[in-house]
Order: C-alpha cells, then sequence, then structure tokens
C-alpha cells in the first residue's frame, strides 16, 4: 500500500514497533521505549530534587515518559539518597543502585548491567552515583533511549551543558519528565512522541507530520 500511504506510526509495544520498522517498505516514525534520566547535580536543592524525581516515577510509572534511572553526583550524594529512599518508600517504589549506591543504602536492591537499559513501566528505579556532569551525560547517551531526560541544578553553566550535550528528544530543566509531551509543550493533540531525528523527533502533531511542497514564479528565468 505505500502508493497510497505516505507514513505509518505504530503504537504499542517494542517488538511491534521494531517488526513494523523492520519489515515495512513505507516510512515509519518509531515510537520507542523511554528510559528517561533525572541527574541530581552536585548543588541540587533537597526539597526540588525529590519532588521532581517522586513526580518523574510515580504521577503515572506505566508512561513513557515516566523516569527510570536516577543519576545523583557523587558531591551529593549523602544529603539526598536517604531523603530520596524515604520518600520513594512512601510511593511503594523498589530501588537497584550501584555498589556506591548501596553503601549508602545498603537494604536496597543490587543494579545490574541490565538495569540501566531497562524500561521498567512499573515501580521500580535504578540509581547510580556519577562524578559530575560529564559522567552523567556519558551514562545517558549511552543507555538512553532519546525520549526525555532532566536536570536538578541552580547553576546555569551546567544546566547549558548538559542540555546542549544530551541526546534526547526532549530535556528538561528543575522540571519533572512527566511535563514533556505535546499538549505541555501547547501542540495540541498530538500522535506520539519519536525517538527518531528524521524528519519529527519529539512530540508529534500535525506541523510534524506536514511535509512540503516547493512552489516558484519566475518570469522567463534561466539557470546559467
Amino acid at each position: 500500500m505505500d502508493r497510497y500511504v505516505d507514513v505509518l506510526i505504530p503504537r504499542g509495544g517494542k517488538s511491534l514497533i521494531e517488526r513494523v520498522a523492520s519489515e515495512s517498505r513505507i516510512p515509519v516514525i518509531k515510537h520507542y521505549e523511554g528510559i528517561c534520566h533525572q541527574y541530581l547535580a552536585a548543588d541540587a536543592p533537597v526539597e526540588r530534587a525529590v519532588a521532581v524525581s517522586v513526580n518523574s516515577k510515580c504521577q503515572r510509572v506505566e508512561v513513557c515518559n515516566a523516569l527510570e534511572t536516577l543519576l545523583v553526583d557523587g558531591q551529593s550524594s549523602e544529603r539526598l539518597l536517604p531523603e530520596l529512599k524515604r520518600a520513594f518508600d512512601a510511593e511503594n517504589v523498589t530501588l537497584r543502585g550501584c555498589a556506591r549506591t548501596r553503601a549508602i543504602l545498603p537494604d536496597i536492591e543490587t543494579a545490574t548491567e541490565e538495569d540501566w537499559s531497562t524500561e521498567y513501566l512499573d515501580r521500580i528505579l535504578s540509581v547510580r552515583i556519577v562524578d559530575g556532569v560529564t559522567e552523567a551525560i556519558e551514562h545517558i547517551n549511552t543507555y538512553g533511549s532519546g525520549h526525555t531526560d532532566g536536570i536538578v541544578t541552580d547553576d546555569i553553566a551546567t544546566a547549558r551543558r548538559f542540555v546542549a550535550a544530551v541526546d534526547a528528544s526532549s530535556v528538561l530543566v528543575n522540571a519533572s519528565t512527566r511535563l514533556s509531551g505535546g499538549g505541555d509543550y501547547g501542540m495540541g493533540a498530538v500522535v506520539g512522541i519519536s525517538t527518531d531525528k528524521l524528519h519529527a523527533r519529539g512530540p508529534v502533531g500535525p506541523s510534524e507530520l506536514t511535509s512540503y511542497k516547493w512552489i516558484a514564479y519566475g518570469d522567463g528565468h534561466l539557470r546559467d
């Protein structure tokens, strides 16, 4: 049907989307998994860090822009992690941490390599301590799905470095990952959030589904 259908936007599980993308001759705008991150920088205020992290994860755990991995700066880990654990315990969220995280929170589960690339869509959250914004960016660009990532910081230089370097369709500063979407961006109704780079990326609405037709009026113009 490629003569009649210009583009496909499959909505459903990862296996469905992968099959459509691999077998179709029609261009596909893919809506893959959302492995979303929040990075709590060295200066992240406790109250905001906890509120943003909990909302990112718990407001709706089953959606594509829900938080799946929390990255905590090594300089703020000892003051943030105990407060974060108390808040997530209240929400019945299971934490899985790296070795450095478990040194501060010894009663949480151990995170494996697989956890960093897992979209749980459940009350499970992987936690990793990183040394600075560069390591946070490297982790996100290695394991993320290009959907939505965020940073909590009051340092504008750190925020600008993060948003410039993180390879995602949405990057938020001091805000919940749950706020990434067409409605929140003022686009109205959308058909999905694309993790592609061609041609639509992020929320896909009428403008993103519109192609170009170039029309030129001349007055005998010729190419030299």
